[in-house]
């Protein structure tokens, strides 16, 4: 059976790889597959993660084991076959590739070929270069930053306001500076 990948990125806009593998291939040998359609080395600690339908990581599938206690399932690469964890259409995964700044890659499964099986990975789409494997961390923690400013100023806080006709002059009758209005 062959699975064919979608891969995206959100630092640019433009990128784009899919991926086909044979189902009974290991998440190694996808990993390596994405590394090469990039021209990332292959020698940096990455990461898969299983998501639900919102992006939020469920089970890992690392490339070492850590031997850190975590409540959710750890895989190896290695050892695990995709097939195992990945069954239907529309899977999503992240591909952490840079564990400093928890970059990362969007994946989904969006085709599977039942009656086809592959030797090897094959790289059918291969649109826009690829963010940095790595980047500069001050450069990274003042694009971060700009961001978060750029997202405060978008913000309207108007609607959080209390507003004029919330008393009326009614309810503030008899009470003088001195009343304890909480009792």
């Amino acid at each position: 059976m062959i699975y064919t990948f979608r891969i995206v990125s959100d630092e640019v806009d433009n990128f784009r790889r899919e991926i086909s593998i044979d189902s009974d291939a290991t998440f190694l040998e996808l990993r390596n597959a994405i590394c090469d359609s990039v021209g990332y080395d292959k020698g940096q600690m990455n990461s898969f993660f299983l998501c639900d339908d919102n992006w939020e990581k469920e089970t890992e599938i690392t490339l070492e084991d850590m031997d850190v206690d975590s409540d959710n399932d750890v895989c190896l690469m290695e050892e695990t076959p995709i097939i195992d964890l990945i069954e239907e259409q529309g899977q999503r995964l992240i591909f952490v590739f840079d564990y400093m700044t928890d970059r990362c890659f969007f994946m989904e499964l969006k085709k599977i070929d039942p009656m086809q099986h592959l030797l090897d990975p094959v790289v059918s789409v291969s649109r826009g270069n690829a963010p940095a494997q790595f980047i500069d961390l001050d450069n990274f923690e003042s694009e971060i930053d700009a961001k978060a400013a750029k997202a405060a100023e978008d913000i309207d806080y108007s609607d959080d306001l209390p507003t004029d006709d919330l008393y009326n002059d009614e309810d503030l009758e008899g009470l003088s500076d001195d009343t304890d209005i909480f009792g």
